[in-house]
């Protein structure tokens, strides 16, 4: 490797390494101010600065134990929503894609055309007719209210759809001379060979719905039954009075989606160049 390219990848790497500096900033200040006093927040703000005389984990300890507290409530709601909107939106969306991708029908090229469309509207406009329909539906505050109207998603959908065409037919064709129905073709071949493209969309799909604030905060009434966004949010007064549990909650919040990118990171990182090599 002569010099000039030495230099090169020196020179990416501090550039790569002052942007994940940039990005993980808020995480520091965060997980920081966690462990301080909440006094100590409202007379000096948000520091980086570790002053182990006043720094202490009762904070967490006070998030879960008192009598007040819903978080582990607003923790085990989004739990569950993420978890139904993920798997709803896998299924059907893989299926979709996988349709849409492999088949050959009239008016293929509408619907795709459609979904190209949806993707391109605000989901703003979406809200108000939504909420109407939830409310003719009887699903206002009941998780099901939060997690079908967006549980087939047109990105999904064309994330698969692009995944799927990248395959060979010839495992179809093959699979049928054996006598395999069109269900067991998409279940038994299909969905392996399309791993990295469910490992990445169950990143993406997981990511948006622990962080959904604006529908959840429409649909969703009783307190018991907020999510964790939603009740973060609710902490925040002008008087800072609940910095205490507001910070070491946010933290918290943030572990689930860590542990699923770590569990899926091969398979999201396969996902997103899937389809970028065809042959």
């Amino acid at each position: 490797m002569n010099n000039n390219k030495k230099w090169s990848l020196r020179i990416v790497f501090i550039i790569m390494l002052f942007i994940s500096l940039i990005a993980l900033a808020p995480f520091f200040f965060m997980v920081i101010s966690s462990f301080k006093p909440g006094q100590e927040l409202i007379s000096k703000g948000l520091n980086i600065k570790i002053q182990p005389d006043i720094m202490t984990y009762k904070n967490y300890i006070v998030l879960f134990t008192d009598n007040n507290s819903l978080y582990l409530k607003w923790f085990f709601n989004s739990f569950v929503i993420t978890a139904m909107y993920t798997i709803f939106s896998l299924f059907f969306s893989s299926m979709v894609g996988y349709g849409l991708g492999m088949y050959n029908f009239k008016g293929k090229n509408l619907l795709f055309g459609i979904v190209l469309l949806v993707m391109m509207i605000p989901v703003e406009i979406l809200l108000l007719p939504l909420y109407k329909l939830m409310i003719s539906l009887k699903l206002i505050d009941k998780f099901l209210g939060v997690v079908l109207p967006f549980a087939v998603s047109p990105f999904a959908i064309f994330f698969f759809r692009q995944s799927a065409v990248s395959i060979p037919k010839d495992f179809m064709e093959a699979a049928r001379i054996d006598g395999s129905s069109e269900y067991g073709i998409f279940f038994r071949i299909m969905v392996p060979l399309l791993k990295p493209a469910f490992g990445a969309m169950m990143i993406l799909q997981a990511m948006n719905s622990w962080n959904s604030l604006v529908w959840p905060l429409i649909v969703l009434r009783t307190t018991e039954k907020l999510t964790v966004p939603i009740g973060l949010a609710s902490m925040i007064t002008p008087y800072g009075n609940n910095y205490d549990k507001l910070f070491p909650g946010a933290v918290i919040s943030i572990v689930p989606i860590v542990i699923i990118f770590i569990a899926n990171q091969k398979s999201f990182m396969d996902g997103l160049t899937a389809g970028g090599v065809k042959g």
